[in-house]
C-alpha cells in the first residue's frame, strides 16, 4: 500500500486565480474537486489587477529601493506606496521583518527562490490557454515611459539586477519619439522609454470566469457564497480534514487547499502558518481613451500600470498596507489619476469608472506560501503579493502535484508555509 494514497476528493478554498488553477490541475490528476468561496469567482485581488504575466518584472516586493526611497515617504498618503500609521501599530512585527528583507543579499536569496517559477510561469499559462478558446492569453511587449533619463535609470538598474540572476531579459532603450510611436497613448511628457519583450497579459475576471467554467465543465463543483469558518482534521475518519461552514454545515474531504489570498491567516494560522502576511491594497479604475495602447503600458516612476481590456483602459497603482476589509479610499484613486494624467494622451478622464480596491497577500520576505501545512491533508497556496496572476497557474500546478503525490516539488522548497 502506498504511504500516500492519492486523494479522491479535494476542497479548494478560494476562487481566485490560484485556487482555480489548483483545482484545474488537480482534475488533470483525476481528482474530484470542490471550489469554495465566500463571495464569487475572482471576487478578491484577482478581479481588478493589471492582469500582467511578466516574469521579468515579478520580483520580490521587499527591495533595496524601498529603503533608498526613505521611510518618511511611506507615511505620506499621497505617495505611491503608503504605510498608514494604524498599520504600524498593528503590524509592527511584519514591518520590521519587511524592512529587514529590503537588503541586497535578502533580495538575491528571494530571487534565487523565484527563478524556477519565472522560467515556467508563461509556459503554464500557454498550457491552460491551449485547452479552451475562452482562456485567452495575449503576447505583447510592455512599453515603459519616463519623463527623464534619471527616472529611467531606476528601472534599468532593476532590470540589470534581474538579468544578473540568470533570467533572460529582452529589452531596448527607446527615445521619447520611439516609445510614443510604439504606444501613441503616451503623452509628449514621455521623453524616454524601455521596451520589454516576451511578456503576456490577460483580462483577469474573464480569464478566471473561463477557468471556473472549465473546472465546472470537467465535473468540478463550485460553492460560491459559502463562507468557511474553520478547517479541522477529523481523527475518527482517518484524519480526513473537514470544512466547517459559517452556516453550521460541514463536509469532509481527502485534502483541503487554502487559497484565500489576503485572508489566508484566518484559516491558515490553526494549521501552523506563522509567516508574517498583510494585505497590500492596490487600487484601479478604467477610462475611455482615443488611443488605446496595443498592450501593457507602465510608468515606473509614477508606480502606475495600464492594461487595455475590451474597450476601456484599466489603470492600476499604489500599494497601501492595511486592513483587507477596509473600504475603498477615493483619495488613493485620485492619487493614481493625478500621477498618471500628465503621461497619457487622449484619455476621457470624466469617463472614470470601475473604481476598485483589492488586498494582495504580501509576505514579509517577499516569497509566497506554497505546500503542506502542519495538519496532514491541509495545504497552502498564496502569499504572492502583486504577482498572484503571473505565478498563479504554475503555483497551482505545483501544489496540485504535491497534494496528489505527497512529494514536495524541489521548486517549492523555499516557499514552505511553515517558515517564520
Amino acid at each position: 500500500m502506498s504511504a500516500h494514497p492519492a486523494p479522491r476528493t479535494v476542497a479548494v478554498v478560494g476562487a481566485g486565480m490560484i485556487g482555480l488553477s489548483t483545482a484545474w490541475f488537480l482534475q488533470e490528476h483525476g481528482v474530484e474537486v470542490v471550489v469554495v468561496d465566500r463571495r464569487a469567482v475572482a471576487a478578491g485581488a484577482s478581479w481588478g489587477n493589471t492582469g500582467w504575466v511578466t516574469p521579468t518584472l515579478a520580483t520580490p516586493l521587499p527591495d533595496p529601493a524601498v529603503l533608498r526611497a526613505g521611510i518618511r515617504g511611506l507615511l505620506d498618503r499621497q505617495s505611491a506606496i503608503y504605510l498608514p500609521r494604524s498599520t504600524i501599530a498593528h503590524e509592527w512585527r511584519f514591518l520590521l521583518r519587511f524592512i529587514g528583507s529590503c537588503t541586497h543579499p535578502a533580495w538575491q536569496r528571494s530571487m534565487a527562490a523565484l527563478r524556477p517559477l519565472q522560467d515556467a510561469a508563461g509556459e503554464t499559462f500557454e498550457q491552460l490557454a491551449g485547452t479552451a478558446d475562452d482562456l485567452v492569453v495575449t503576447s505583447r511587449d510592455v512599453h515603459c515611459g519616463f519623463e527623464s533619463d534619471e527616472q529611467a535609470d531606476g528601472l534599468l538598474e532593476a532590470l540589470r539586477a534581474v538579468a544578473g540572476t540568470g533570467l533572460a531579459v529582452d529589452m531596448d532603450l527607446l527615445t521619447g519619439a520611439q516609445v510614443r510611436a510604439a504606444e501613441p497613448a503616451m503623452s509628449e511628457r514621455v521623453s524616454v522609454g524601455v521596451r520589454l519583450g516576451g511578456q503576456r497579459y490577460i483580462d483577469p475576471p474573464r480569464f478566471c470566469e473561463a477557468l471556473a467554467g472549465q473546472v465546472s465543465a470537467r465535473g468540478g463543483k463550485l460553492l460560491l457564497g459559502s463562507a468557511v469558518a474553520s478547517v479541522a482534521s477529523v481523527a475518527e475518519d482517518g484524519g480526513r480534514p473537514a470544512l466547517a461552514f459559517e452556516d453550521g454545515q460541514s463536509e469532509r474531504f481527502d485534502a483541503v487547499v487554502l487559497a484565500t489570498g489576503a485572508w489566508l491567516p484566518r484559516l491558515g494560522r490553526a494549521h501552523g502558518v506563522r509567516a508574517q502576511l498583510v494585505a497590500g491594497r492596490g487600487y484601479s479604475f478604467s477610462v475611455r481613451t482615443e488611443r488605446m495602447p496595443g498592450g501593457p503600458t507602465y510608468f515606473p516612476a509614477a508606480k502606475v500600470a495600464c492594461t487595455p481590456l475590451a474597450d476601456r483602459l484599466r489603470i492600476t497603482g499604489t500599494m497601501e498596507f492595511g486592513d483587507v476589509e477596509a473600504p475603498l479610499d477615493m483619495r488613493r484613486i485620485n492619487t493614481v489619476e493625478r500621477n498618471v494624467r500628465p503621461l497619457l494622451a487622449g484619455v476621457d478622464w470624466s469617463s472614470r469608472s470601475d473604481e476598485w480596491v483589492g488586498g494582495r497577500p504580501v509576505t514579509a520576505d517577499g516569497r509566497p506560501l506554497l505546500g503542506a501545512s502542519a495538519t496532514p491533508g491541509v495545504y497552502i497556496a498564496g502569499g504572492h503579493g502583486m504577482w498572484g496572476i503571473t505565478y498563479g497557474p504554475l503555483s497551482g500546478k505545483l501544489v496540485a502535484g504535491q497534494v496528489v503525490s505527497g512529494v514536495r516539488p524541489e521548486a517549492l522548497a523555499p516557499f514552505d508555509p511553515l517558515r517564520r
